[in-house]
């Protein structure tokens, strides 16, 4: 009987046509490209989220609140397609109010912004759990010091807060390494979708799903390395509190 291996036509992974390995890596590049971008404005929205629940008047809390309920309440496929279209669609409105003809959003930009409004609303209670983990005597130093709440904010609190705030930012960086793949839904050309279009046009659905599933493990495998370089930095001198 032969080895199921051996039947495998590996060929397909070949990184020049006809094989798909070029095209899967291009798909990851995308995939890359949109987890970073979506992140680094998920960590924005989450650190002016976070302050704003903090240290907002009650108007800016109840929206910040709003913002993560809503957010974290509604499954992230939803969402995407909600931002994905009704955004777009109410941009185009707003423009063409204004006299400017419509716009053709850039696949890039808009997965990029709508994993950023999910990836903020979750970023912005783990910044708010690790800046309330900070004790509040360096704080109040600071602020003897005569600190602007500024530079409080800038000096103390977020160098301060940041070995409570890895182990969770971290989960949500490998998670919007993932949430990538929902934005196959909307026709963008990461990862997820080449595969599919791979295994849809060989009908070698389990080599090209296996390579896919390879190519995720070792983002994931890298980014852990990486996660452990800064948080073994940012937690230099830092004392555990019993």
């Amino acid at each position: 009987m032969a080895d199921p291996v051996s039947l495998i036509n590996w060929s397909l992974l070949a990184l020049e046509p006809p094989g798909w390995g070029g095209v899967l890596l291009r798909g990851l590049m995308n995939s890359i490209e949109i987890a970073i971008g979506g992140y680094a404005f998920g960590l924005l929205l989450g650190i002016g989220g976070a302050c704003g629940k903090l240290y907002g008047g009650p108007i800016t809390r109840d929206l910040m609140e709003c913002y993560t309920t809503i957010v974290r309440a509604v499954p992230e496929l939803v969402l995407i397609l909600l931002l994905y279209y009704a955004g777009t669609d109410a941009l185009n409105s707003v423009l063409g109010l204004m006299g400017i003809g419509e716009v053709d959003i850039s696949g890039l930009v808009a997965g990029i912004f709508v994993i950023g409004v999910v990836q903020g609303a979750y970023t912005t209670e783990v910044l708010r759990g690790a800046i309330k983990a900070v004790p509040a005597g360096q704080i109040e130093a600071a602020r003897a010091y005569g600190m602007s709440p500024t530079k409080v904010m800038t000096r103390v609190t977020l160098p301060a807060m940041l070995p409570y705030a890895i182990p969770g930012l971290s989960n949500l960086w490998l998670i919007a390494t993932k949430d990538t793949a929902l934005l196959a839904v909307v026709g963008f050309s990461e990862l997820t979708l080449v595969t599919r279009q791979a295994a849809g046009s060989t009908k070698s659905y389990l080599l090209f799903f296996c390579a896919a599933g390879a190519l995720y493990l070792m983002l994931t495998l890298v980014s852990d390395v990486i996660i452990k370089i800064i948080e073994r930095r940012a937690r230099r001198g830092f004392v555990e509190q019993s």
